[in-house]
């Protein structure tokens, strides 16, 4: 005959040896504080042939994440508390990021934005369209035409020494405008209106198959712009 000694024995056994049938719930894992790398809305090799995948696989996941990085650990270090801000609202004011922090925020920020920018106003290609309606009307009063529009914008690009980038921008005088900006700096940096178009001409942007063609591949990127994304720039302005 079993003891009570005897059964309460087997029932420690048996709950150390029988599978786990519930846990005790727990809170999910808070979401770490500051930015991410944001995912492309097309696959990396989508933009060929003006824009090859390797040259957009590495210019994602490397520098694109380095500048994600880097704007993580500045802020982290030196105003934690701008974390949980958006990037525009910390662009805008560069002169509220402590004195520490703000080269590192102004060139790693600038680049994330920058970046998260450029594949917006990119398509597949074949898929990007052509200016139309309003936006169309504001390029020929500001341009005459689309082709002297891309021109005046190519000249920027290409005259740009160094790294940079070529923005089209609402404008004073007419509806648009065009303007270029050094390293990983844009217009709004400096009180300017947002842009509606950007290109990078860094080198990463398309050394591996341009090589030192700038022009060139200046002249493929258009083919992959993204008028719709644009037009819904301007509509905004």
């Amino acid at each position: 005959m079993l003891t009570r000694r005897d059964v309460l024995r087997s029932a420690a056994a048996a709950a150390v040896s029988a599978p786990v049938l519930f846990a005790t719930a727990r809170a999910e894992d808070p979401k770490p504080a500051g930015f991410t790398l944001p995912k492309l809305p097309y696959d990396y090799a989508a933009l060929e042939p003006s824009i090859d995948a390797e040259t957009m696989t590495i210019h994602h996941t490397k520098h694109h994440q380095a500048y994600v990085t880097n704007l993580n650990a500045a802020l982290t270090k030196d105003a934690p508390d701008l974390l949980k801000k958006p990037i525009e609202a910390i662009l805008t004011d560069l002169k509220g990021v402590p004195e520490a922090a703000r080269t590192a925020v102004r060139n790693n920020g600038g680049g994330h934005w920058n970046h998260t920018f450029f594949w917006g106003v990119m398509a597949p290609t074949g898929k990007g369209g052509e200016p139309k309606g309003d936006l169309l009307k504001a390029i020929e009063a500001s341009f005459k035409s689309v082709d002297e529009m891309k021109k005046a914008f190519n000249d920027a690009a290409t005259k740009r020494f160094g790294s940079g980038w070529a923005w089209l921008v609402p404008g004073k005088e007419k509806p648009l405008a065009i303007t270029s900006t050094a390293n990983q700096d844009n217009p709004q940096m400096e009180g300017g209106p947002a842009p509606i178009l950007g290109v990078d001409v860094w080198e990463h942007a398309y050394y591996l198959k341009y090589k030192n063609l700038r022009a060139k591949y200046l002249e493929e990127w258009w083919k992959v712009v993204n008028w719709e994304a644009v037009a819904a720039g301007f509509a905004k302005k």
